[in-house]
C-alpha cells in the first residue's frame, strides 16, 4: 500500500486506562515535507508519534508510514525511519564515534565505519568525534542524536521536541539542517513549542486533549480561526489588559514585548470596544495581521476552558 504520502494515518485512537490519549487523529505528511506537530504538554503528541513509528499499537485506526502498515509491518517501519526522543538517550561515558558505532551495529549496517564517518562529516561532528558524549552542550548532544537518526539513511524523521532547552543559535543551526534534509526528499514530523520554529514548517497540525483541532499551512491555520487582531501601545499595558477582559468582542489579550495584542472573532465589535476604552487615554492602537502565535494561544485557552466545562 502506498498512498503517496510519507505518513498517512486515519482515525487513530489510544487509551491508557480511563485516559483517552489519542482521539480519532488523522494526519498526512507529504514526501520531503517538514510538518510541525503542536499542542500543550499531555496533549497526545508523543503517543501519536510512537504509534506512527510502530512502537505502540493503536486501539483502533489504520495507516501507513512509507507505505508500510503501522500495525502489521512495524519492523519495516523501524528500519526506514529515524526517531529522536525528547531525552538524550546515549551513553555519556562513550565518545561520539563510539555511540554512533553502537547504533550502526544495532541497525546491522554492513560498512559501519564508512556510515559513521560519513554521518560525522554531514553533521559537522568529525572534529569532536572522540569527545565524550557526557561533556557535550545541549546543542551538540542534539546534533549527535540527529546523527544517530541519520546513520541508516531514513526517509522519515520523527522528532519529539528535539530543541527543548537548546540555545537559540543551536536551534537555528538544527533547523537549517532539517531544511537541507528536506531538499533531499526526507520527510520530517517535528513536535515543538517554539513559535519561531512553527513558522519554519511547511505545514502544521495542532492537537489538544488527544484531538486534532486544526491542520494546514500557517496561513490556512490562521484563516480558519477567523481572528482579527489589534496592537495597543502605551504604558502599563499588563495592567491595562485586565480592563479589557470580558468586554464585547475581545477574545484574548497577549503581551508581545512593548505591545499588547488584542484579538477577537467579531472585528467590528472588537474595534468598537477597544476605541471606547482607549478614548481619552494615552494609548495608541493599530490593526495588525493575526499571527500563528495569536492563533495557538487562542486555541489553547479556549480548549482549556472547554475542557474545564466538561469536567
Amino acid at each position: 500500500m502506498n498512498s503517496g504520502y510519507a505518513i498517512d494515518v486515519k482515525g487513530l485512537n489510544k487509551s491508557f486506562g480511563a485516559k483517552h490519549v489519542v482521539n480519532d487523529v488523522s494526519l498526512q505528511v507529504g514526501r520531503g515535507e517538514i510538518h510541525g506537530f503542536l499542542g500543550p504538554n499531555g496533549s497526545g503528541k508523543t503517543t501519536t508519534i510512537r504509534i506512527m513509528c510502530g512502537l505502540l499499537k493503536p486501539d483502533s485506526g489504520s495507516g501507513t508510514c512509507l507505505g508500510y502498515d503501522i500495525i502489521r509491518e512495524t519492523d519495516q517501519i523501524k528500519r526506514h525511519i529515524g526517531y529522536m526522543t525528547q531525552k538524550f538517550s546515549f551513553w555519556e561515558d562513550l565518545t561520539i564515534r563510539e555511540n554512533l558505532d553502537f547504533v550502526a551495529r544495532m541497525y546491522g549496517l554492513a560498512d559501519r565505519r564508512t556510515a559513521v564517518d560519513q554521518t560525522l562529516e554531514n553533521l559537522g561532528l568529525t572534529k569532536r568525534s572522540n569527545q565524550l558524549a557526557g561533556t557535550l552542550s545541549g546543542g551538540w548532544k542534539q546534533r549527535v542524536a540527529l546523527a544517530a537518526c541519520m546513520l541508516h539513511d531514513p526517509q522519515v524523521l520523527l522528532l519529539d521536541e528535539p530543541t527543548a532547552g537548546v540555545d537559540p543559535g543551536a536551534r537555528r543551526d538544527f533547523w537549517e539542517e532539517l531544511h537541507r534534509l528536506s531538499t533531499l526528499g526526507i520527510s520530517v514530523l517535528v513536535s515543538t513549542h517554539y513559535m519561531d520554529e512553527v513558522e519554519r514548517c511547511h505545514k502544521l497540525a495542532y492537537i489538544a486533549e488527544g484531538k486534532l483541532l486544526t491542520r494546514g499551512t500557517a496561513s490556512e491555520v490562521i484563516a480558519a480561526q477567523g481572528l482579527q487582531t489589534w496592537a495597543v501601545y502605551g504604558e502599563n499595558l499588563a495592567e491595562f489588559s485586565k480592563t479589557l477582559q470580558n468586554l464585547p468582542g475581545i477574545g484574548q489579550t497577549v503581551m508581545f514585548g512593548v505591545m499588547l495584542h488584542v484579538s477577537g472573532k467579531d472585528g467590528n465589535m472588537l474595534e468598537s470596544s477597544l476605541r471606547k476604552v482607549i478614548a481619552g487615554k494615552p494609548f495608541r492602537m493599530e490593526h495588525v495581521e493575526t499571527g500563528v502565535e495569536d492563533v495557538f494561544i487562542y486555541m489553547m485557552k479556549h480548549d482549556a476552558a472547554h475542557s474545564g466545562e466538561k469536567r
